[in-house]
């Protein structure tokens, strides 16, 4: 039936026989929205296979608009096959969940993600997978940790909040040895750091999948939350695919949207927050409330020349985001930093980073360890996040708060 047979009003708009001309390109691609996805007959519905994108059967397992997402993000970060997810926490989820099972063992270093260690203490150890931490600067560390039942070892680059950089090339050939799944969370580096599924330019060493939390850089705007899990694997692809299908996990067509607007302008946006971050950052080396300046791209920061190595070989400028942390005085007292944080009127508390407003988040950060890590100097950590400000506004605002609240 077609609205020319049908008689009743909503019948014929159901069942419209329009279609518009093919022919319309612009700028942004158009978005698909869909559950029920429609075939021709039944054949069709039958012989359909999501797995390979070759075709729709279903919202969950993609439409046009996720595929060409899902693509520019491969070409982004130099995967072959990837996943979105809703967010940069259900990434590192769908990544453990396609590769662990109950009995076996996962390494995470000791500065990853919160919520990532979080998800190992709880629902992993519930599900039977046991867990140990290493130290991320100390490769022997990963290598004497290793276990025969490990099955994944986590990286990180830079660590979490105290940002350390570690030698990622020696842990990923020590996992490699061993036959070890190496997942990296390259939420920091976005593929414009350095690429992760090339670490040495020459296509011998790469990571086996990367986890990417889409809120920070790719969005930019600091209002969608979106994740992506990457591999050149076909079997780790078909892994998390599977996994993806049996938990039901998908993302809104409205967020692909917003993500695809964003994607091309990501490296005029890292490249501008990371100029800010660097010249907040040298700033601070010069402040006396301030005892350790902690940013990849500085001098004296841990894990500096590993950086300097993969993201800056040649000796120029490299690459190191927007995001840095400082260790104020232990002459100080909590109530002073917190004090500082609120007094700065450009940047604003808040979590997660990349978006156009400047952010800083005094943390506890020897809750957030297993110890006291020997290349941090005592005292209170900040971390900030660079948005769009002008540098200089950044500066004036972080000078009248230091005058205000830091005197020692």
């Amino acid at each position: 039936m077609t609205e020319k047979t049908a008689s009743h009003p909503s019948t014929q708009l159901i069942h419209h026989g329009y279609t518009p001309p093919a022919d319309f390109q612009a700028p942004q691609p158009g978005i698909f929205k869909a559950s029920t996805v429609f075939f021709p007959n039944v054949a069709a519905m039958r012989q359909r296979e999501w797995k390979d994108k070759s075709a729709y059967t279903y919202g969950t397992h993609g439409t046009p608009s996720s595929f060409i997402l899902e693509e520019r993000l491969c070409t982004l970060e130099g995967g072959k096959h990837c996943v979105l997810t809703p967010s940069g926490l259900s990434a590192l989820a769908v990544a453990a969940f396609a590769v662990l099972k109950t009995g076996d063992h996962v390494l995470l270093p000791d500065n990853s993600y919160g919520p990532n260690k979080s998800l190992a203490e709880g629902e992993l150890q519930a599900f039977g997978i046991t867990h140990t931490y290493y130290d991320a600067l100390n490769p022997q560390d990963l290598m004497a940790k290793l276990r025969a039942n490990t099955k994944m070892v986590w990286l990180e680059a830079p660590g979490s909040v105290s940002m350390e950089f570690p030698d990622l090339l020696q842990l990923v050939r020590i996992c490699k040895d061993r036959s070890v799944v190496t997942a990296l969370d390259n939420t920091w580096g976005a593929g414009l750091a350095f690429k992760p599924f090339d670490l040495t330019g020459d296509g011998s060493l790469s990571v086996d999948l990367t986890a990417h939390a889409l809120t920070k850089y790719p969005s930019g705007g600091g209002d969608v939350l979106m994740g992506s899990v990457m591999t050149r694997d076909d079997d780790l692809a078909l892994k998390l695919k599977l996994t993806m299908m049996r938990l039901g996990i998908c993302v809104g067509p409205n967020d692909v949207e917003t993500i695809l607007r964003s994607l091309p302008t990501i490296t005029l946006r890292y490249e501008a927050q990371d100029q800010a971050a660097r010249k907040l950052a040298a700033w601070w080396k010069n402040q006396t409330a301030c005892v350790q300046v902690m940013h990849p791209a500085i001098e004296g920061s841990p894990g500096h020349a590993n950086w300097q190595a993969l993201c800056a070989p040649n000796g120029g400028q490299g690459l190191a985001a927007g995001l840095f942390s400082v260790m104020l005085s232990p002459k100080l007292q909590q109530k002073q930093v917190d004090s500082f944080c609120d007094t700065l009127n450009l940047f604003r508390i808040g979590y997660s980073w990349g978006g156009p407003v400047s952010l800083v988040v005094p943390y506890d950060i020897a809750s957030m360890r297993s110890e006291w890590p020997s290349h941090l100097q005592a005292g209170y950590l900040v971390r900030f996040s660079t948005g769009f400000e002008s540098p200089t506004d950044l500066i004036a605002d972080l000078q009248q708060a230091v005058t205000h609240c830091l005197n020692i």
